[in-house]
């Protein structure tokens, strides 16, 4: 009974329009407070007491230091005049392609990916540039912005990602396995958007091609060299066990400062004020969901949740393959109205034990149930990277959302391969650190 009022409770604060930490906090809170929940000897004092520690508990981890890190990272890099220099030389390398300027800026998507982390910082910073870029070669500004949320969404596959992180932190499963677990499958989602693209420009005749040039991908190569360097460094350390993942996440900070300011000088020492405060405070808006999640989840285990769920579970009585048919389905629904941390953290505690009944490896769980949430970021009414392309396209959710409905599609059809052909997720990591 308990748990149906709290996700009663959630629900309803988030369809009133309230912040999610609060729609998740609150009903928790007050259910701790109520009386008649605990027993009568547990004086109220206590019970406060025991939510401040559980507040604390919820954020005191080396590992979340990545977040505010990779944040500012992609904040730093996203303003340094990167995202023009990685379309032009990804332009070079597929622009001869049909549909090359939207095949393009899947490709440089991809590479951005591997600096910051974050979906949305994905999506603003190349959008900003792409958007107009592909409008003015003929591609129709739904179609444009379209493309540019479906990349963005990459931003939480391909390593680093801060989704990821979060899973690691929650379950102790190592964050650098589910780095790696997630490369090819971020690539397989680049390449089935890059389909798409292409699909959509030979059928409506989109775009314009330009020759394959060696001499044009030298050169946007040379400009474009330190901003690749970013991935390399911070993939490559990690992968390789040299740093950390926060220790990665710093050196990214170093780097990129290092680009912004002295490669490209589109970065200068008065600006940073500004930057580190819109950096920190989407940093900290997911802390804050971290730590009142805390407090939810931690009354969800005390009723037993997770028991009762594994119970009705062996009732169904499923094949392993149907009930990860199950889950996988039950996400992309969750995924489509809650924001991708609230999602993580609350359903992290409830479907990891699960995965022994699904026959599926927890880092091989994590990387999925990160892709499948990544979806929701393109779908109405909380994907947060339609959100931010239609505010950069100036158009309505209305218009992007039928227009990335064929992306949608092709990442449900991937998902569905990286679900049920585990070495896609497990090969690397077993290569590097089994």
């Amino acid at each position: 009974m308990i748990v149906a009022l709290l996700f009663g409770g959630l629900f309803l604060l988030i369809a009133l329009g309230l912040p999610i930490a609060l729609s998740i906090g609150l009903p928790a809170i007050g259910a701790i407070l109520a009386p008649g929940v605990f027993p009568p000897e547990v004086d109220t004092a206590g019970l406060g007491q025991t939510i401040i520690q559980l507040l604390f508990a919820g954020v005191d981890s080396f590992d979340l230091l990545a977040v505010p890190l990779f944040m500012l990272a992609g904040s730093i890099m996203e303003r340094g005049g990167i995202s023009q220099q990685l379309i032009d030389f990804s332009d070079s390398l597929v622009g001869w392609a049909p549909g090359g300027l939207a095949c393009a800026v899947i490709v440089a998507s991809m590479f951005f990916a591997g600096i910051s982390g974050s979906a949305a910082a994905d999506t603003a910073a190349l959008g900003a540039v792409a958007i107009p870029a592909m409008v003015r070669q003929g591609y129709p500004p739904a179609f444009a912005a379209a493309l540019v949320a479906a990349g963005g969404a990459i931003g939480v596959i391909i390593p680093p990602s801060i989704p990821m992180v979060i899973f690691g932190f929650l379950t102790n499963v190592s964050i650098a396995e589910l780095f790696a677990g997630g490369l090819f499958v971020g690539l397989l989602f680049g390449l089935s958007f890059m389909g798409v693209a292409i699909w959509k420009s030979l059928r409506h005749g989109y775009g314009t091609r330009r020759p394959f040039s060696l001499r044009f991908v030298y050169a946007s190569f040379r400009k474009a060299l330190w901003s690749l360097g970013a991935p390399v460094i911070v993939l490559g350390g990690i992968l390789s066990g040299i740093v950390t993942v926060t220790e990665a996440a710093a050196l990214a900070v170093f780097y990129a400062l290092l680009v912004a300011m002295w490669v490209n000088r589109r970065l200068t020492w008065r600006e940073m004020p500004a930057l580190l405060v819109e950096s920190q405070v989407i940093a900290a808006t997911i802390l804050f969901i971290i730590a009142m999640a805390k407090v939810f989840t931690w009354l969800v285990a005390m009723q037993q949740t997770p028991a009762m769920l594994q119970s009705a579970i062996a009732t169904m009585a499923l094949p392993p393959w149907g009930l990860l048919l199950l889950v996988m389905a039950g996400l992309l629904v969750v995924g489509c109205v809650m924001e991708t941390t609230a999602a993580l953290i609350l359903m992290v505690p409830v479907l990891a034990p699960l995965t022994v009944h699904m026959g599926v490896d927890p880092m091989h769980f994590g990387v999925l149930m990160v892709v499948n949430l990544a979806i929701g970021m393109l779908t109405p009414p909380v994907g947060i990277c339609l959100f931010v392309s239609c505010g950069i396209a100036g158009l309505s959710l209305g218009q992007v959302g039928r227009a990335i409905m064929p992306f949608v599609v092709a990442a449900v059809a991937a998902l569905m391969v990286a679900s049920y052909w585990p070495p896609l997720t497990t090969w690397l990591p077993s290569l590097i650190y089994r």
